[in-house]
């Protein structure tokens, strides 16, 4: 028999760290890695609606990195000598960027704001890409106050990115027009 996904520790308003810690579960550090796991759920909801086995195969690495990132927000320092061996690095970012590259070789320039929407999958990448912003600034945020590893927000800023290029890339592929923003 495994383990019980109750534990009833968290019945008084805390939760356990990576390192044994407990904190407030309205707490800056969970706000952070929670809304990094509610990007990854997000990521999962394009993978499933994605029929391009390239970039499904590319954002199940992507959601893997997340995990990543979200045990090392989650961990206190105790914790930071069990997540150290879990890498994120330069070598994750420029894989971002060799995909937003390649992506946008197909792409026209891009000549004015667009609004998420034109299909399911397109608006998807959007909704990720919003959630991606939000870790970010909540990573941000966190570093203000704690050890945060640099390469963790640059990534979340390159994965922004990668998610909007993205969204253009899936709209281009469906056929889809982009919806331009109309101003007054």
């Amino acid at each position: 028999m495994g383990f019980k996904i109750y534990t009833k520790t968290g019945d008084d308003g805390t939760t356990g760290l990576v390192g044994g810690n407990r904190v407030k579960k309205s707490s800056l550090r969970l706000d952070a890695y929670g809304t990094v796991d509610e990007l990854n759920a997000h990521m999962g909801m394009l993978v499933a609606k994605l029929s391009q086995k390239e970039i499904k195969s590319l954002l199940l690495e992507i959601q893997n990195k997340l995990f990543v990132i979200g045990s090392k927000l989650a961990s206190d320092e105790k914790g930071r000598q069990i997540t150290s061996s879990l890498d994120c690095s330069g070598k994750d970012i420029e894989k971002l960027e060799k995909a937003i590259d390649n992506f946008e070789e197909e792409l026209q320039p891009l000549q004015q704001f667009i609004l998420p929407g034109g299909s399911e999958q397109v608006s998807q990448c959007h909704i990720a890409r919003t959630v991606c912003r939000r870790a970010e600034r909540l990573t941000v945020q966190l570093a203000e106050e704690t050890e945060v590893e640099s390469i963790i927000i640059q990534y979340l800023n390159r994965l922004s990115d990668f998610l909007f290029v993205l969204s253009r890339k899936v709209a281009k592929d469906q056929g889809v027009s982009e919806i331009p923003w109309v101003h007054d």
